[in-house]
């Protein structure tokens, strides 16, 4: 008898195991693949929320010394719009980093092994045993050697993707749905400098995307709306990354030319959607309970915080008397998971669509390079640290306005809005509250959060 069986070792699984045996809980760990293969492909982003808990858990030297090298600046251009900021810190950590996947999944499960998870690779479950209330009481699967095999804990935990088999099998529902909003292409490339930065670009809906990662290699990508996608060969796809970068970036461009793909290209389209995180006997983790659009690469910082939410729950509710204790402890954590991950959940599925910057937003986009905090909590958005119902509060796009370029070229509308704020008679609201109304019409989908946002603690 198990304390907590998870299935999925994984970036979440691995991680819930090694806190859950750390705090001195039995814990098996089960995975269909045979490790170090079946990995999915994947960014690799990990932003400094994540990197913090790697090095709260003693696992940050250990990426590191890969060679895997740091990130600290992230950037977006639009227009005629540039910005680049460095990374808010998070618990001291300024830096992102984008490691191999199979290198970052070996050191998570090397320290739940550490911790003394026990660990099952080549295994499928099957089916879910309950008790006669339905209480999920463990699971039945089969290993390798084609036998049957169940197993029972006090907890199921499912940490095993987006097609998870624990949501099926426990009816989790879906809700919050979107669809696919982009698809991406995406590569290795060697040659490129590495120079400790993350850029994206927006232009004629494609999103276009570059940072360095593993082995001095570089990743290179364009995302694009779905009707735009079009499958097609290695070296197409050479010259639609490499056309989509010349637009935006015609320096990084001639570097592309100049250099070359080291692999395949790799495909990427998830839908989107929020699960219900648990019931009785079991919890979801990780993509299973929570999935978005990879373009913000937020999917391993997403998964490291809910392996740490769903970890202290269960722990509390392990270490608490039999009956109410455990089911209460899941109950919050799923009321805080779904509390931190809104915000960013509905500002990814907006950023998604890879719609034009308006000509209003692109002056703010200018307006927040000339402004040292806007810019560096505005990459801190993408990054998942500063939530984005308080990025786009009044507050701070009032403060925002003052940045905003001098003189006639500005649009009619901004300087409307500029008076409206700040020159209408001081303290005159119904004016400043028809200036918020005027930008959240031309700030395009974010611009709702200054009517109706309600900022949340992140990290």
């Amino acid at each position: 008898m198990y304390d907590v069986i998870v299935v999925g070792a994984r970036v979440s699984g691995a991680s819930t195991a090694m806190l859950l045996s750390r705090a001195g809980h039995r814990v098996l760990l089960l995975d269909r693949a045979v490790f170090p293969g079946g990995k999915a492909a994947a960014t690799n982003l990990v932003h400094p929320p994540g990197i913090a808990r790697l090095k709260r858990w003693g696992l940050l030297d250990r990426l590191t010394a890969t060679g895997c090298p740091p990130i600290r600046e992230y950037g977006l251009q639009s227009g005629r719009a540039r910005l680049m900021a460095p990374l808010p810190a998070v618990e001291e950590v300024d830096a992102a980093y984008s490691p191999d996947r199979a290198t970052l999944d070996r050191i998570l499960l090397e320290a739940a092994l550490e911790a003394g998870a026990e660990f099952r690779e080549d295994f499928s479950v099957q089916e879910l045993c309950t008790d006669e209330a339905g209480t999920v009481t463990g699971v039945r699967g089969r290993s390798g050697d084609g036998a049957t095999v169940t197993e029972h804990a006090r907890l199921v935990v499912g940490a095993d993707g987006s097609n998870s088999t624990i949501a099926r099998l426990t009816g989790a529902e879906k809700y919050a749905t979107r669809p696919v909003l982009n698809k991406s292409h995406w590569a290795y490339w060697e040659g490129l400098p590495h120079d400790g930065r993350v850029r994206t670009h927006r232009h004629a809906r494609k999103h276009t995307f570059t940072w360095p990662t593993h082995d001095d290699l570089t990743i290179v990508g364009v995302a694009l709306p779905t009707r735009d996608f079009r499958a097609s060969s290695d070296e197409e796809r050479d010259r639609t990354v490499i056309e989509a970068f010349e637009d935006v970036d015609p320096e990084w461009a001639a570097s592309l030319r100049e250099t070359k793909r080291a692999g395949r290209w790799m495909t990427g389209a998830v839908p989107n959607f929020l699960r219900r995180a648990h019931g009785p006997g079991w919890a979801l983790v990780g993509d299973a309970g929570y999935t978005r659009d990879p373009i913000t690469a937020a999917g391993i910082t997403d998964g490291l915080r809910s392996a740490e939410l769903l970890a202290e729950a269960v722990e509390e509710g392990l270490s608490s008397p039999p009956g109410a204790g455990l089911p209460a402890a899941l109950a919050r954590y799923g009321r805080r998971r779904d509390d931190l991950v809104t915000g960013h959940y509905r500002y990814t599925c907006e950023h998604a669509l890879i719609a034009d910057h308006s000509p209003e937003e692109i002056e703010f986009i200018r307006a927040m390079s000339r402004s040292a905090t806007h810019g560096r909590d505005m990459v801190g958005v993408f990054a998942t640290i500063v939530d984005p119902a308080q990025f786009y509060s009044a507050a701070n796009i009032h403060a925002l306005l003052d940045h905003l370029e001098p003189g006639p070229d500005l649009g009619w509308k901004l300087r409307m809005v500029r008076w409206l704020v700040r020159g209408a008679p001081r303290h005159f609201a119904p004016a400043s509250r028809a200036g918020d109304r005027l930008i959240a019409r031309n700030l395009g989908p974010m611009g709702r959060y200054l009517l109706d946002g309600s900022p949340q603690p992140v990290h």
